[in-house]
């Protein structure tokens, strides 16, 4: 049980953690801070939080757990604007989809409080974002990857690992170099294509036609090309190098079945496919065992 949680960030994934803490019993008191001083006072309005704080320093005064929920670019500049408020017993952790830089504007922030602070990715979210969607089971029976630094102390690993657990999520550790390799394949590179997929069509004269003609197989393709902008613009700009080396694989993957198309060689085209349909579909089976368990 945590006294008091400091929440910067009020929207959907912070939002999210509030009323997942309240509902299974974890916290006491919720204060919770914004940039829009409307999302605090919704967010207030709504229940995730109990108190408005007026800046990010103030929503941790007295906490003994603090969550980051904002975007990867403003981490330095919110762990900055805490830190003469950070103890050795406060727990803070973000929910970033990268970590590499997350890690890096910690170090600089922080310093040497560095021990407090558990990098956390939860691999949950939603295309729609704000305070009104926050859901107290957004992150049940998610995953979530933690990524300790050397100066992490042990006691917060352990508390992080536990909270996430009474969450009911699956929960797991790695470097912040490989989470940012892995997702690169796995999020980013999938993001960044769904969104070249959207601009390729509405860059065409008859647009509108062929998107009326669409079906669920483009509606699912397409579906996370919704998300947020300005977070997947910093998403993208914080994990380039790793985004622009999945690309290149992607490249090569596509060339391959744009030259079997181009000499008319079904067989390659068809054994390609193959491979691609069977490793999706053996994938799919993974996941299902793994959630069921």
């Amino acid at each position: 049980m945590f006294e008091q949680l400091g929440l910067i960030g009020c929207g959907l994934m912070g939002g999210s953690f509030a009323l997942a803490m309240k509902k299974a019993g974890l916290v006491k008191r919720v204060v919770g801070y914004s940039k829009s001083p409307s999302t605090t006072d919704r967010a207030r309005q709504l229940g995730v939080i109990d108190v408005e704080a007026p800046s990010a320093l103030l929503a941790v005064a007295g906490a003994d757990i603090v969550l980051l929920a904002v975007p990867v670019a403003a981490t330095e500049s919110t762990l900055k604007a805490i830190k003469h408020l950070v103890t050795p017993q406060m727990l803070i952790m973000d929910v970033g989809s990268t970590k590499a830089d997350v890690v890096q504007a910690a170090r600089r922030a922080l310093r040497d409080q560095m021990g407090s602070f558990v990098p956390a990715h939860p691999i949950t979210g939603r295309e729609v974002s704000g305070v009104e969607h926050a859901d107290a089971e957004l992150y049940s029976g998610r995953q979530v990857i933690l990524t300790p630094t050397e100066r992490t102390l042990t006691a917060h690993l352990r508390r992080a690992e536990e909270l996430w657990t009474a969450l009911g999520c699956r929960v797991s550790g790695m470097s912040p170099e490989s989470h940012d390799a892995a997702f690169a394949a796995v999020s980013h590179l999938p993001h960044l294509l769904a969104f070249a997929m959207i601009q390729s069509i509405t860059g065409q004269e008859e647009s509108d036609h062929f998107l009326s003609l669409a079906g669920p197989g483009f509606r699912d393709f397409t579906r996370i090309a919704a998300s947020d902008p300005k977070m997947w613009r910093d998403i993208l700009r914080a994990n380039r190098d790793e985004v622009l080396a999945q690309s290149r694989h992607f490249q090569r993957a596509l060339q391959a079945l744009e030259q079997a198309m181009q000499a008319e060689s079904d067989q390659a085209l068809e054994d390609m496919i193959t491979l691609a349909s069977e490793t999706r579909a053996h994938w799919r089976m993974g996941a299902q065992r793994s959630t069921k368990h």
